[in-house]
């Protein structure tokens, strides 16, 4: 194991920080795409230009919630960890609102824990999932925002909020474990149908191949993990099928995004690095810590971009997966939070750097006055160049979802500045 005060860490390489990524993330969704709500504050939009523009046309467009891309309890925590790193107060008020938005405007089921995923801003009707509409959920997509809710009711402590936000992620973790059956393989469905039968079908209708492969299971283990640390519950057994399973078959790394269908996505590695270093230090399990290593963080290597490819600025960023090679940003972000998790356990400054270099990449891609932070870049035009800059044949994706890609960058640089300081010279 290195030692991060034997050599500093990296410098920037030009005036524009990770800190000011950051900043200017959070600036533009705050400012730019919060509105009021019956007496809280949603975001206006899953899908937005450079000048928080709502995309109608997109999926995303008119819908918000707690839900996947839409991602209002992630968001509003990043929003409130920023808040409390700038001593904004009027910032963290605001993000309390969105989180109370998810709290009381009618979300949460708080017999059960299911959580309602999207609401149609035009209409005002809640939808399970991103198609609008009600035939099908995603388990794991849901326990990732019972994640959120832990960590984000650890920030709040004795609030109010916070025992009622435990108690939703625990009756939530009860509720997957009692209904969402694993399939033959031993793993979760990636989506299931309203009668909680496994739904094999991808949004668009056809057969799914990543159906019982996809990474987005791993949120369900995420979630019990982390009510097992916190004495909430005890899933440990579970935990431990689930991952000799995962292990046994060399990882389910299927696509976690719900439009695309590739067996190695780069943020499935990263998630799956996140949940089973996590699950080993719960279980005490050193076998489960080196896949963890060895396989899942190791492997983030193939989708690298160690160059600039065709005129954009990819250089330290990782493509998401061969069948749809854009670099977009939550994941980068994703992949840098799990280095800096690595640094923290083992303190090899290898992956401080590969944290870091992360980042700094994703730091070249914000556009306009009010800190716009692009989706992706897509180099090589996989998008198509009607949705770039400039109609420019490679180039950033003029949109962003404000509280996912736009804004993720949040928690890993709040992380790499607590473990190097030194970083805001």
């Amino acid at each position: 194991m290195g030692d991060s005060s034997m050599n500093p860490a990296p410098r920037h390489d030009s005036d524009y920080t990770i800190l000011d990524s950051m900043r200017d993330s959070v600036r533009f969704a705050v400012e730019q795409t919060l509105v009021p709500y019956k007496n809280r504050l949603c975001c206006k939009s899953s899908f937005v230009t450079d000048s928080a523009r709502i995309m109608h046309w997109h999926e995303f467009g008119d819908i918000e919630g707690p839900g996947w891309a839409a991602n209002a309890v992630g968001g509003a925590h990043e929003i409130h960890c920023y808040a409390n790193f700038a001593r904004d107060d009027d910032m963290a008020r605001k993000a309390l609102l969105l989180l109370d938005h998810v709290l009381e405007d009618g979300f949460v089921d708080y017999k059960t824990g299911f959580i309602i995923g999207y609401r149609c801003t035009r209409t005002d009707r809640f939808f399970f999932n991103y198609k609008r509409n009600n035939d099908w959920f995603c388990a794991g997509s849901m326990a990732k925002i019972g994640v959120q809710l832990l960590q984000f009711a650890d920030r709040l402590r004795d609030d109010p909020r916070a025992a009622k936000m435990r108690d939703a992620a625990t009756k939530m973790a009860a509720w997957i474990h009692f209904h969402i059956r694993p399939l033959p393989n031993s793993w979760y469905p990636k989506r299931s149908r309203s009668d909680c039968q496994p739904h094999r079908k991808h949004p668009w209708g056809m057969n799914d191949p990543v159906f019982d492969c996809s990474g987005d299971g791993l949120f369900i283990l995420q979630l019990m993990t982390a009510l097992t640390e916190r004495g909430l519950a005890d899933y440990r057994d579970e935990i431990r099928r689930r991952i000799e399973a995962f292990m046994a078959k060399g990882g389910f790394f299927g696509s976690i995004n719900h439009d695309t269908v590739d067996k190695h996505e780069n943020v499935a590695y990263a998630v799956a690095f996140r949940v089973l270093r996590a699950a080993a230090r719960l279980l005490k399990d050193e076998k489960i810590r080196r896949f963890a290593y060895e396989k899942c963080l190791a492997d983030l290597d193939q989708f690298k971009m160690r160059e600039d490819r065709n005129g954009c600025k990819t250089k330290g960023l990782l493509f998401m997966e061969k069948s749809w090679d854009t670099a977009y940003m939550w994941e980068n972000a994703e992949a840098a939070l799990a280095y800096v998790e690595a640094f923290e356990e083992t303190h090899r400054e290898q992956f401080r750097d590969e944290a870091f270099t992360i980042l700094q990449a994703i730091s070249k891609h914000h556009h306009g006055p009010h800190g716009f932070l692009t989706e992706g870049v897509d180099w090589n035009n996989h998008v198509g160049r009607k949705h770039h800059f400039g109609y420019a044949k490679y180039g950033d994706i003029k949109y962003t979802e404000p509280l996912l890609n736009n804004i993720h960058v949040t928690e890993p640089t709040l992380d790499l500045l607590r473990l190097c300081p030194e970083i805001r010279m």
